[in-house]
This record gives structure tokens, C-alpha cells and sequence, in this order.
């Protein structure tokens, strides 16, 4: 089976595609032939070795992928050959085919495509545990999401408005806007305006009726975030997703004083670590929303696997509105 490797840190088309043996699994694990994987930004970091958690090379990247099962472990219970299954893995989806476990592993719902189901994984969960976990929701509350046509913020945009939320979404284009639009968000908030400090508040407020927002979700970094800090309402949560602009920002802690708002960080793979009872019962929602059409993953492109440096090139200059996937499928599969 074909495989991309990491042999040294670098740009997403240093990887290498080696022929390996195919896979086996061993006690309590499943091997899977991938139909797709998801590309997520933090791919890009993996890939360049700026991540927080980098596996010894050489390795294979991805953390998103759908396929069917092929083989399973002694003792592995609930999963057989022939399942079709998505699973979030720390490394590995980037393949042919790839091992997991059951922890790791959901059935895909009937008439969810292996592209769309490879598109709903990390950034959903994301996304989820970042409003609801973190971010601390109550239905009816006002939300804005930063980055809101990429991949986490789109994931946002569709859960939160799901979830009873008045969606606010910061983009940057008429474009980006369009996207957001039809995820469902309420209100668009313009960031690529001259004077960001400013007027997002003014238009956050405008949106409000001079409330502003309960939660904030941002994946962005950079300028947003000490942006939307003014924009926040009373007792208001940001939650901390990433750093896409590329900009760590700091915080004055007397500002979350005299305007009594909190400031939270979101690591999704501890929650996997840790809590995986809480990841499945999350997935389980996720489908009861798909199910209900607020969930609806939007797969800008499935790239041939022999493209998928140009796919993570795309995601890493923010060029990428909602998921790009890759499909080891053939066209019309």
C-alpha cells in the first residue's frame, strides 16, 4: 500500500509517497483501507515539526480518515471487516491504509459519503467541545466565530446556529461570507476592515443591539483576538482554538477583571486521551444534527491522493473554504 512520509520536517511536498507492507493489526486495533482523509491545518504543522506533539520520523501524517475495515484485532468488539467507518487518529491517515482503535472509530450513518464523513471529524469535534465544553453555551446566546468559513469555524458556524445560537461570523470576503451564509450564520462580521480594534466591536454591537457576544471562538489568533475581547459581552467566554493568522497574542488579566470575561484553551486530542466516553457521546450528537441538516460538511475539493501536498498548501495560506479532502477513490466512486 501507498503511504506518504515525513523523512525530514519541511514543507508539505518534502513528504515522500513509499510502498509499504499492508497493514496488520494487532491486539485491539483495526485496520482500515481509507477512502479519504481530512486535512487539517494542524497537519501543515506536523508535517513543518512546529506541532506540540511530533512522532519520530520517518511517519506518516493525518489525523482524519474514512474508509472500510479490512481486518480486526483479538478483542476488538462493536467494529468487523466491511464497517464503514471515520476515525481521528494522531497520526497515520495520510495512507492507503491505516490502524486505529475502537475508542478512536464511529459507524458512518447511511448516505454519509466517506469525503463528507472524512470532513466532519476533527473539525467538528473542534468545534464542539470548543462552544459547548469550553466556551460554556446556553441555548439562545449570541456566538461569534472567528475564521468562520474555514474548516473548525464553518464547524462552528453549523453547530452552534443547530444549537439554538445567534451566529455571528467574521470573514474576510464576500466570498468567505457567502460560505458562512449558508452554514447558517445570522450575521457577517468584516475583518478585513483597516481599523480591526475598532470596528469589530461596532459591528458586533451593531449586530447585538449593543449586547455583544457570549462567546467567542477563535482559531485565528493574531489581531482577532485582542479584537474580539472588546467585543464580548457581560461574563462573556473566548476559547482559544489556535493561531491560523499566525500570531500568539497576549492578554491583560485586568481586563478580564473589569470586564468579567474568561479566557479558555481548547486541546482536543486530551479529551480523546482522556475522556473518550465524552468524544463518542459529542459524535453522537454531531450525527443527530447531520441527521437533522444543520451539520452539512462542506468538501471544497477532494484531491487525488498523489495531490495532496497542493491540498495542504491550500489549507496552510487559508485558501481553503470549509474542507479540502483526499480521496483515494476514483472520480464518480
Amino acid at each position: 500500500m501507498r503511504s506518504y512520509r515525513v523523512w525530514e520536517h519541511g514543507a508539505p511536498h518534502t513528504m515522500r509517497i513509499d510502498d509499504l507492507p499492508d497493514l496488520t493489526p494487532g491486539p485491539g486495533e483495526i485496520a482500515v483501507d481509507v477512502k479519504a482523509a481530512g486535512i487539517n491545518f494542524p497537519d501543515v504543522l506536523v508535517i513543518g515539526g512546529q506541532y506540540q506533539i511530533l512522532p519520530e520520523r520517518p511517519f506518516t501524517p493525518g489525523k482524519d480518515f474514512s474508509g472500510v475495515v479490512r481486518a480486526v484485532g483479538e478483542g476488538v468488539t462493536g467494529f468487523k471487516p466491511g464497517d464503514r467507518i471515520m476515525s481521528q487518529v494522531e497520526n497515520g491517515a495520510f495512507a492507503e491504509q491505516a490502524i486505529t482503535t475502537p475508542s478512536q472509530s464511529f459507524k458512518i450513518p447511511d448516505g454519509l459519503s466517506f469525503p463528507a464523513a472524512a470532513a466532519m471529524g476533527l473539525v467538528y469535534q473542534t468545534a464542539y467541545f470548543a462552544l459547548v465544553d469550553r466556551g460554556l453555551y446556553k441555548k439562545g446566546e449570541t456566538v461569534l466565530v472567528g475564521g468562520a468559513a474555514g474548516g473548525v469555524g464553518l464547524a462552528a458556524v453549523q453547530i452552534a446556529k443547530g444549537l439554538g445560537a445567534r451566529v455571528l461570523a467574521a470573514v474576510r470576503s464576500e466570498d468567505e461570507a457567502k460560505v458562512a451564509r449558508e452554514g447558517g450564520a445570522d450575521a457577517i462580521i468584516d475583518v478585513s476592515v483597516p481599523n480591526l480594534r475598532d470596528e469589530l466591536r461596532a459591528q458586533v454591537h451593531k449586530a447585538t443591539d449593543g449586547h455583544g457576544a457570549d462567546v467567542v471562538l477563535d482559531p485565528l489568533g493574531g489581531d482577532f483576538f485582542a479584537a474580539a475581547l472588546r467585543g464580548m459581552a457581560w461574563c462573556g467566554r473566548l476559547v482559544v482554538i489556535g493561531f491560523a493568522a499566525g500570531d500568539i497574542p497576549s492578554v491583560k488579566v485586568n481586563y478580564l477583571l473589569v470586564k468579567n470575561i474568561s479566557v479558555s484553551g481548547l486541546q482536543w486530542s486530551d479529551y480523546r486521551d482522556r475522556t473518550p466516553e465524552r468524544v463518542r457521546a459529542v459524535q453522537d450528537d454531531l450525527f443527530r444534527l447531520w441527521h437533522e441538516g444543520a451539520v452539512r460538511p462542506r468538501v471544497m475539493r477532494a484531491f487525488p491522493f498523489e495531490e495532496a501536498p497542493e491540498a495542504l498548501t491550500l489549507v496552510h495560506q487559508g485558501k481553503v473554504q470549509g474542507k479540502a479532502v483526499i480521496s483515494m477513490e476514483k472520480a464518480g466512486a
